[in-house]
């Protein structure tokens, strides 16, 4: 239905209602069954079978159920080598499951809490009587009251307004109260903001009252548009998922590879049974697998959320951790984000002065003082001491910051008030926007009038001081600089007015001078843009004030620079998405935006490929955070509509919390491209060695419990320590990652090709030598083969770690900087030591005594890894390039 534009007589006309009367019973039925209910449509939430199953289908899941599943049916055939490596696989399977599940618990219930925006009761004229119903019972057509405290159940075109003030802050993110004004008439494409003929549902009445028609209930109100846009918005997998499943599809491709290779070798070349090639071939697969990495992963992401929340950014959705960190765009709401969301005054200028700032004091006259004063005396805003000895100001924001200035001035109101005793005042009014109080002087009375500039200059008595001072000038700049401007004229009385003659007051009045009021941008902010300039993310605002303010904010922040575009809500509108898709990367401010502009704003840098993080606290905001990739609400000023769509929630509503939060999810990331790296080393060699053995025809150097110990235990355990490693030095003056970026880039794939080519030259060392040559007292031998291979591969994996961890050299990082690190591997050794030595444990995994000559050995050939990655490290640093981008 769209009536909302129309005048009061045909929208009255076309919903057959009389506004004297209101609805009847009849027209009610008629009206609801025509126009819908007042209730917002809602999804069907998760249930935690399916979430589950939805974790089972994951690549990386997949893979690893599936090797459990294939080397039980395999063990079923061959009872000696038991079930282990089912049991283990699995068991971590349900571990990484139950972690994901338990950290994604949190349902999405931003439709839930937008349901609880809709207002309980409404009073309304029904078939000529008051009554008030649920706003749920409210249809189109219905004629209803709004008091103050009332939260508004439905979109209303105002018929009548009483000084009414509504608070739209949930819808435009602005925290100004806005004045009705029932008889302007709009075009179509006039922004909400602007709308000054309409309520809106879910806001709320701060001041006056009015009388409205119902003309959008339910899906076609404000809210109920911005619940189908919730209902929409669908998250992608985050950029680090889509990673982690390439990554699987390539281990499983190499799995199946390497197990068809391995096994067409041994058909071809050997006599081995049929069942125990096929558990070879599983054993290959299990090599390929790093069973420990979705694990290590979950490990990280929630370490670095504990960290982000110590750094005031709470994350509710864990993946959203590493994806901040790939952010390449930030749009920023304005209002309490980038700026204080405190009105205070900015300048000052008294006729024939010069223009004075707050800021400095120092060449203040006794005129600008008294303009304060009397802006003080011609407010309603109050202030009282609280517990810390400290003001709080209540009352409208604009009049809030007089007085707050006042303060500043070592003055309060209660003294001014007792020096000049108010008697008289007419109110502020939407249509005037202005209002007088009259104060009693010893001897007369002093009439002050506050409000708008173009409201104050008819009939003045100083009209030609006014024009020669080019007043009008001085606004415009004030205007042009997105300051809020409130004037104030005045006159002397010697009597009263006489009732009803109290306009006489405004009338002949001496102009004094006007003050800028703005609400200024936070002190951190313009360092955080910096930083993240540096970063290589783009800063964008979109906000719902006027672009004029915005642009200004912007300019001052260096969000906004020369030669930038600013576009409003119904300019962005008018242009197709290809062409916003064009302009997008030149465009740093968006004022007067809607919902659904938003929207279209965040998807048209994500077809480009970019990473947005998005930030709002209204409602309005709710759908463009559940579509951005990481949506960020504000935890003070947000609504609980804005936090349930959000990925995180900035405790302190800052700017530059985001950009810390970015700098902790770059850690994040760097930390899983390591443990990739650093467990992926093995995984590879591991493949390596056991198909050359086969191809040279030296038998199997590895087992598949010998396997699934050095990927669980040797290398798994030490790399949970990963996920704690500092970020490495200059990590925000590095690019974003980009979304399509490999996890392999910026020297990954050079780093595990010299690890695993390394521990593939030293395992297969250890395995001719223990296999081949006598050393001793103990006979050369395929199991002293495998035992040395086991020995060397564990040993080397686990000390990997030291050297893996970090771009400084081992001298420099030092070996107990990263405690976990130190300790887990200082495990994982004794372990390894303890299963070879001890006889029980050793049978288990097929090992056998070694001489102290091989243990030599081992220990030499384990090491091998320290020297080879800290010679890399060296020359990649002469070369002026980075081990670990």
């Amino acid at each position: 239905m769209k009536v909302k534009q129309d005048s009061i007589e045909i929208i009255a006309r076309t919903v057959k209602v009389n506004p004297d009367n209101g609805l009847t019973t009849s027209q009610i039925v008629k009206n609801r069954e025509q126009y819908g209910e007042n209730i917002f449509e809602e999804t069907t939430k998760e249930t935690l079978f399916q979430k589950v199953c939805h974790h089972l289908v994951e690549v990386m899941n997949l893979i690893l159920i599936g090797t459990a599943v294939f080397s039980f049916i395999l063990a079923l055939q061959t009872p000696d080598e038991g079930y282990v490596k089912s049991i283990v696989i699995l068991s971590i399977v349900i571990i990484n499951i139950s972690v994901s599940i338990f950290q994604e618990g949190k349902a999405d219930n931003a439709l839930s809490a937008l349901k609880k925006l809709s207002a309980p009761n409404s009073v309304v004229l029904r078939d000529g009587k008051k009554e008030t119903i649920q706003s749920e019972e409210l249809v189109v057509g219905d004629i209803i009251y709004l008091n103050v405290g009332d939260q508004i159940g439905a979109d209303i075109r105002l018929i009548q307004a009483n000084s009414l003030q509504i608070d739209e802050s949930s819808l435009s993110g602005e925290s100004i109260p806005i004045e009705k004004d029932p008889s302007l008439e709009f075009a179509k494409e006039m922004p909400l903001g602007d709308q000054l003929n309409m309520a809106f549902s879910g806001t709320n009445v701060l001041n006056g009252n009015g009388l409205g028609i119902v003309v959008a209930v339910g899906a076609e109100s404000q809210m109920g548009q911005i619940a189908s846009l919730l209902v929409c918005q669908k998250k992608d997998k985050t950029p680090l998922q889509k990673r982690i499943d390439r990554l699987a599809k390539r281990l499983a491709i190499l799995a199946f590879l390497a197990g068809a290779l391995i096994f067409i070798i041994n058909t071809l070349t050997s006599s081995v049974p049929l069942v125990e090639n096929l558990m070879t071939a599983v054993i290959l697969g299990v090599a390929a697998v790093p069973e420990t990495l979705p694990v290590i992963v979950t490990l990280s992401l929630i370490y670095g959320m504990e960290n982000m929340a110590r750094k005031q950014a709470i994350i509710r959705n864990i993946p959203a951790v590493e994806t901040l960190g790939s952010a390449s765009v930030i749009a920023s709401d304005k209002t309490g984000t980038l700026t204080q969301n405190k009105m205070v005054v900015k300048r000052l200028w008294v006729l024939h002065e010069e223009v004075k700032t707050v800021d400095d004091k120092t060449n203040w006259s006794r005129a600008d003082r008294q303009l304060v004063d009397y802006m003080a005396l011609a407010s309603n805003a109050t202030a009282e001491l609280n517990e810390e000895d400290q003001w709080v100001v209540h009352g409208d924001p604009t009049e809030s910051a007089i007085i707050q200035l006042l303060g500043k001035l070592a003055g309060t109101k209660g003294e001014l008030e007792t020096k000049f005793k108010r008697v008289l005042e007419l109110p502020f009014d939407s249509s005037r926007k202005k209002m007088t109080t009259v104060h009693q002087l010893d001897q007369g009375y002093l009439v002050l009038t506050k409000g708008a500039f173009d409201r104050l200059t008819d009939n003045l008595h100083n009209e030609a001081a006014f024009k020669q001072a080019d007043a009008a000038s001085i606004h415009d700049q004030f205007a042009k600089d997105a300051l809020r401007v409130l004037a104030l004229s005045y006159k002397v009385i010697d009597h009263l007015p006489t009732e009803g003659n109290e306009p006489e007051l405004e009338v002949g009045q001496t102009f004094y001078g006007m003050i800028g009021i703005i609400d200024p941008p936070r002190l951190e902010s313009a360092r955080a843009v910096a930083e993240a300039r540096k970063a290589g993310i783009k800063p964008i605002m979109i906000t719902g004030d006027h672009l004029l303010t915005a642009t200004a904010i912007a300019k001052e922040l260096d969000i906004y620079r020369s030669g930038d575009l600013v576009m409003t809500g119904i300019e962005l509108e008018k242009i197709i998405d290809s062409e916003l898709e064009e302009k997008i990367d030149q465009i740093s401010v968006y004022a007067r935006v809607s919902p659904e502009n938003k929207i279209r704003i965040v998807k048209a840098w994500q077809q480009k490929g970019q990473v947005v993080a998005m930030t709002g606290d209204g409602v309005n905001d709710a759908p463009s955070l559940k579509a951005a990739d990481v949506g960020t609400a504000m935890g003070i000023a947000g609504t609980e509509v804005a936090k349930s769509a959000s990925d995180i929630v900035l405790a302190d509503d800052n700017f530059e919390t985001i950009v810390k939060a970015i700098s902790e999810g770059r850690r994040v990331y760097g930390n899983i491209k390591k443990t990739i790296y650093y467990l992926l080393s093995a995984n590879v060699a591991e493949i390596i060695i056991m198909l050359l053995a086969a191809v040279v025809g030296w038998g199997m150097p590895l087992n598949g419990l010998q396997l699934l110990f050095i990927n669980v235990l040797a290398d798994g355990i030490p790399g949970f320590g990963l996920s704690r490693e500092k970020a490495e030095s200059g990590i925000m003056l590095e690019p974003p990652v980009g979304m399509d970026e490999s996890l392999f880039s910026r020297g990954g794939y050079r780093r595990i090709v010299t690890a695993a080519t390394t521990f593939t030259v030293t395992s297969l060392a250890a395995f001719y030598l223990g296999s081949f040559v006598d050393l001793g007292t103990i006979a050369p031998s395929l199991a002293v083969g495998q035992t040395m291979t086991f020995l060397v591969l564990s040993i080397s994996s686990t000390v990997h770690i030291f050297v893996a961890r970090s771009n400084k050299p081992l001298i420099k990082a030092g070996l107990r900087e990263n405690t976990m690190i130190f300790w887990t591997a200082v495990f994982s050794l004794l372990l390894t030591v303890t299963v070879a030595l001890v006889p029980g444990l050793a049978a288990v995994l097929g090992l056998v005594p070694l001489g102290l000559v091989h243990w030599t050995i081992v220990s030499g050939l384990s090491s091998y890894i320290l020297v080879v990655v800290e010679l890399e490290k060296y020359i990649l640093q002469r070369m002026g390039r980075r081990f670990i981008a």
